[in-house]
């Protein structure tokens, strides 16, 4: 299916980033230095265990949350910042639409239900039967282009 944008990353933009701490038991909260936007952009290990994403929470974005104390250990904590992240894009103004009526580029049937004029220097489309109601006008100025598929 076609699409307009960038591609959805299949791998990481970056190596993954990562930080470790250190269990003692007790501790249920740890600062992951950063700030992130849901669990899914980290991976978490205790002693090696990859830890399901009910076993912890991130409740303000930067603190990392365990349901119970991770084991003690030096290091034995790991969280993985994941960093698979979609770029935006935006297009120079000669490549940006400059479409009318709220987007007359439409995938279905429509009807035009206000006055409109396409410039000659304006493109429109329309997919499926194009109806112009009754008491309005469709001008098209000279030069101007117009596909009906």
């Amino acid at each position: 299916m076609a699409y307009l944008g960038n591609n959805v990353p299949a791998n990481f933009q970056t190596p993954p980033s990562v930080v470790r701490f250190n269990g003692d038991n007790s501790d249920t909260t740890f600062s992951l230095g950063r700030t992130i936007g849901s669990v899914q952009e980290i991976l978490v290990s205790v002693d090696g265990v990859i830890q399901d994403s009910a076993a912890y929470t991130v409740p303000d974005g930067s603190t990392l949350t365990f349901s119970a104390a991770p084991s003690s250990g030096t290091g034995n904590i790991f969280v993985y910042f994941l960093d698979l992240a979609a770029g935006t894009v935006t297009p120079n103004a000669e490549f940006k639409g400059n479409f009318k009526n709220g987007g007359m580029f439409r995938t279905n049937s429509q009807a035009l239900d206000t006055d409109i004029t396409i410039l000659a220097t304006e493109n429109a489309n329309v997919t499926g039967p194009l109806t112009v109601n009754s008491g309005n006008t469709l001008t098209i100025n000279d030069g101007g282009r117009v596909a009906v598929v």
